[in-house]
């Protein structure tokens, strides 16, 4: 057979010669590429996030002690007995509770501050380098030394906060902030309960977290056009005009990312609690009622089932906002 003739196709390939095959276009290569280099975040995301996160579900549906962690089978004999010991239990409730109020107030609370901080460093003065670097402290300094410090600061007997009230605001005694569940505030013959302890703890969770609204507000408002507000300037409008009518409009995308991330981080919040109270005082929150069921109950099907009702919690409480917000035309 010569050059110039045609091969039979039923005829067998010479030997040594190379098959004929579809070729693989660059997008299918890419992707394959792309699969390949994701392999191993992926198998780090599986054993470090999924697994664990699998085994706690399965577990919930347990009774199962912290000492029989390691020894029984974790797919055999599975209950519903957790789930009805956490729906009857009123420490659940109470803590679910104390959860809301404390997530609520914290949020609102950062965004609060974080915008006021955006706001008040937004025009060029003498010294603003170093005051936006400042507001970054509480964020970036370690949650052992800021809470061993606001101990300090708060204590009833040397702390710093209770000198300056007793000598400049005139209290009548020093008030242990942090140990004061509920107190009597008398107000033209009434007397109102303000939960001392989860109030300053929810102070602290905004002085602690504004930097991190403050950075991406203080971005959003480098990247506005100056121009919708010197309109407005000249249209007679004044300064709280303006933030309501043409900033905080435009803040108001960003404020939602930033209230559905703090929810979330907030919603979950243990080391801050913890550290500054340990949950007692009217501050037991579901994360230190999880840990409370761990470590001295020993109960872990217990905390399992709570740590599942919870993570339906908030799962429910994020789409309920999104579509709220979607509702409104909102981007999130």
């Amino acid at each position: 057979m010569t050059a110039t003739e045609t091969r039979d196709p039923s005829t067998p390939p010479l030997p040594g010669a190379r098959r004929p095959g579809r070729r693989r276009t660059l997008t299918q290569r890419d992707s394959r590429t792309g699969a390949l280099l994701m392999t191993p975040t992926l198998i780090i995301v599986v054993a470090v996030v999924i697994f664990p996160l699998l085994w706690s579900v399965v577990i919930a549906f347990q009774k199962l002690s912290l000492i029989q962690i390691g020894t029984q089978n974790p797919f055999s004999n599975f209950t519903l007995d957790n789930f009805r010991l956490v729906f009857s239990s009123g420490d659940f409730w109470s803590a679910l509770g104390t959860t809301i109020v404390y997530t609520i107030g914290s949020v609102i609370l950062v965004l609060f501050l974080g915008t006021v901080a955006a706001m008040a460093v937004r025009k060029p003065f003498p010294g603003r380098t170093f005051v936006r670097a400042a507001f970054l402290l509480p964020y970036v300094a370690p949650v052992v030394a800021v809470t061993f410090v606001w101990r300090i600061m708060l204590n009833p007997e040397f702390g710093i906060v209770n000198e300056w009230g007793q000598n400049l605001f005139g209290w009548d005694r020093p008030i242990p902030f942090l140990s004061q569940a509920v107190a009597q505030w008398d107000v033209l013959g009434l007397e109102i309960p303000i939960p001392t302890a989860l109030l300053t703890v929810i102070v602290f969770e905004g002085w602690r977290y504004f930097p991190f609204a403050f950075l991406f507000l203080m971005a959003r408002l480098e990247a506005m056009s100056t121009e919708p507000e010197e309109a407005a300037l000249v249209d007679g409008a004044g300064p709280w005009q303006t933030f309501r009518y043409v900033i905080w409009p435009q803040l108001v995308p960003i404020i939602g990312v930033l209230a559905i991330l703090r929810t979330i981080w907030t919603f979950n919040e243990f080391d801050d609690i913890f550290l500054l109270t340990g949950g007692a005082a009217g501050t037991e929150v579901a994360s230190v009622r999880i840990f409370q069921l761990l470590t001295v109950q020993r109960n872990v099907g217990a905390a399992s089932a709570t740590s599942v009702v919870l993570a339906l919690i908030l799962i429910a409480m994020l789409l309920t906002y999104v579509l709220v917000m979607r509702r409104r035309g909102e981007k999130i």
